[in-house]
């Protein structure tokens, strides 16, 4: 009985959310001012911990680039930022001074749909983002 009472207590315990690191960088292993790594799968509830490892950078949403009822964000420059990410989707993410240059990345919560890219985008930021979608169908 007592076997049987401690295996509800662990079944029924919630599931940790995850935490994932992206380095904020001015050269990286894939150029210059990239987000490492470019492209991340998170699960909801999961938190997005972006590292301030070099000056000059920030995370922020990209406009067209959100899922329905996700709230665009921006963090401050030179700052680490936490991101809890609970509506499933796809998530483009930007730096803002260096978004011209390509600094993006693309975040997948949950099982997505098929990424669309706004008509705006930065040429630099296209070709990025074709990219990381091309790798991650």
């Amino acid at each position: 009985m007592r076997l049987a009472a401690l295996a509800l207590l662990v079944l029924a315990q919630p599931a940790f959310a995850e935490i994932h690191e992206v380095k904020m960088l001015n050269r990286g292993d894939s150029g210059p001012m990239v987000y490492e790594p470019a492209f991340l799968q998170i699960a909801p509830g999961d938190t997005v911990r972006f590292l301030s490892s070099q000056p000059g950078h920030n995370a922020a949403s990209i406009d067209g680039m959100l899922p329905e009822g996700a709230q665009a964000f921006r963090s401050r420059l030179n700052q680490d930022f936490d991101l809890t990410l609970d509506v499933p989707g796809n998530y483009g993410i930007k730096c803002s001074p260096h978004y011209a240059m390509g600094m993006v990345m693309l975040i997948r919560v949950g099982g997505a749909p098929a990424v669309h890219l706004p008509d705006d985008l930065p040429k630099r930021a296209r070709e990025r983002l074709d990219a990381i979608i091309a790798a991650h169908p």
